[in-house]
Formats: structure tokens, sequence, C-alpha cells
């Protein structure tokens, strides 16, 4: 009898498949991909274990301390600069230099959004992004007259999500989103990952994440720990226990410069059984740190550096 098949291959099966069969076009930031549309990739969360890539060593803390940032609704690079992460420093970065026609390198500008309050404040601003639609949805008040005036508070659609899982988990509606028509053009970066669903059956949560647009080479291996940790962290909070994540793509691409990435990627051989270990359940699923979560029987091949196309 075959041993079962290492959770990876999926993955390494679709970045083969985009690289070899994906329709080559040029994007947004000049770099140009390939694509495919509309692929599905399953990954099973019980017994611990977390989809996390073994074919290149993926910085798992940096994800978590992204998804927190997220869940705090902050949109400020400050309080990732000041933990070491440095994935979304590319963004406003870009538009100072733009701005200023100054040459700055990053640490230079990271050292700056830490030093000065007012540049942090007016530079380090992406807009509304992810985490603000995620707890922070704009909400309208009657005004008089007819009129409505924007809310101090919006909707925190994680709170409601949290809640519904413990009241209501046979609904239909356990969604949330941080696709706001209304406030795209404002965001640094309109939502990747943009709408996660959750379905409760025997006892286990499942979550289904649909991105508009995934990077293989770089976003897939963050988007699915992520993903996968935040299912984690809502089956602790509402007594359940982990059952699936149902990752799916319109736009899953490879970026034309990231070929020597996939060329190694796919050369390596998945290795490993990686788990991830909840310390403690906190209060509510707002009050996780980094230091609750583990990571167990990560054995990964050597990172594969490629360039972030802005």
């Amino acid at each position: 009898m075959s041993a079962p098949r290492h959770f990876e291959h999926q993955y390494l099966d679709l970045l083969r498949d985009v690289w070899e069969r994906g329709d080559e076009r040029r994007d947004r930031t000049g770099v140009g991909t390939r694509s495919l549309f509309g692929p599905t990739l399953r990954f099973d969360l019980s017994d611990d274990r977390i989809p996390l890539l073994t074919t290149k060593r993926v910085a798992w803390k940096t994800a978590a301390r992204e998804l927190l940032w997220f869940l705090s609704g902050e949109t400020n690079i400050r309080p990732l600069v000041a933990q070491g992460v440095h994935i979304w420093t590319d963004w406003p970065l870009d538009a100072y230099r733009r701005h200023s026609g100054e040459v700055i390198d990053r640490d230079a500008f990271e050292a700056r959004i830490l030093a000065d309050d007012v540049f942090a404040a007016r530079w380090g601003e992406l807009g509304p992004v992810y985490g603000k639609q995620w707890v922070d949805w704009p909400r309208f008040e009657p005004a008089g007259d007819g009129l409505y005036r924007r809310a101090a508070r919006g909707i925190d659609q994680i709170a409601g999500l949290v809640e519904a899982l413990r009241t209501n988990p046979a609904s239909r509606r356990l969604i949330f989103t941080g696709w706001n028509v209304a406030e795209l053009d404002q965001m640094a970066l309109p939502p990747c990952h943009m709408t996660y669903q959750y379905h409760v059956a025997n006892g286990r949560l499942s979550g289904m994440l649909w991105q508009r647009s995934c990077d293989l080479g770089l976003g897939f291996a963050f988007n699915a720990f992520s993903a996968a940790l935040l299912i984690r962290m809502l089956a602790q909070q509402a007594d359940l226990a982990p059952g699936e994540l149902v990752w799916s793509c319109g736009d899953a691409h490879v970026y034309l410069n990231h070929e020597h990435l996939v060329r190694e990627q796919l050369a390596r051989e998945p290795r490993g059984a990686p788990t991830l270990a909840i310390a403690r359940r906190p209060a509510s699923i707002f009050d996780y740190a980094i230091e609750d979560f583990t990571v167990a029987g990560y054995d990964p091949h050597p990172h594969i550096a490629a360039p972030v196309a802005v």
C-alpha cells in the first residue's frame, strides 16, 4: 500500500501547471505573469496539522504577526516594522519615493517610520486595508433631516462571526470580507485574500478562503498558513475542533521574474508534517499573542529569495 500523498504536492502541482500552461499576460506591476483561473486546494487541519510549505522555508511567525495585526484593525505599518515585519513596507515606500523624489532604501525608510510620529502617520498609512474592514466596516447613522453621518464605530465582522459560531453554527452566513467597493481606491492594495466563509459539521469547523488574486511564488505560503491559523483560533473560541481549509482562487499566477523560484521549488521533495499548537485560550479572538503559537515538526528546505512586484 502506497504512503499517503504529502499535503504540499497539490500546491506544487498547481505551481507547475500555472508555469507550464498559464496564460502569459502583462499586469499592473509591469512585471508580467502566467495565470490560471479558478483552482481549489484542500488541507486537513485535524491532529494539529497546518499547511506550512516545506519546499522552502516560510517565516510563519511573520505571517502570524500579520494576522494579529489584521485582527487589531490597524492600518499603519509602524506596529509591523516595530516587530521586524517588512512585508507591507514596499507599498508606502514606493509611494513616498514617487512623491518626494528622494532616493531612500527600505531600512532608512523604516527607521524614519519608527522614529518620527508625524512621518509615520503620513507615510506609514496604508488606507482602510484588511483589518479596518474586518473589525470596523463603515456604518452610517441618522443625523436628522433625512441625512446620515458616519458612525464613530463601524461593524466588527470578526466579533459577529465568533458570536454566530457559538450561537448559530448551522448558519450559511458565517462570512466576513474585506472587499468594500466604496473604499477600494483608498487602499494601498485592494484585498487579495478577500472573502472567508465557515462551515460547522460534526463539531468541526472548516473554512473556505476565496482569493481574487494570488501570487503563488510568494503570497500563497502566507495566505494558506494564516487562513488555517485563523480557523484554529476561531475553533478554539467556539469550542469546536478544526476541520479543513478550502483554498480557492480567481487569478492564480506566477510572476515571470520568479522562474528561478519555480524551478528550484519543483525540484525539491516535501518533507515532514508540521503541526501547530496554541498554548492558551485567551478571553477573546482579539487577545492572542505571537507567543501563543508553536510550530513543531518543521524541517523545511532553505528559503528561496524572490522580488515582490509592487
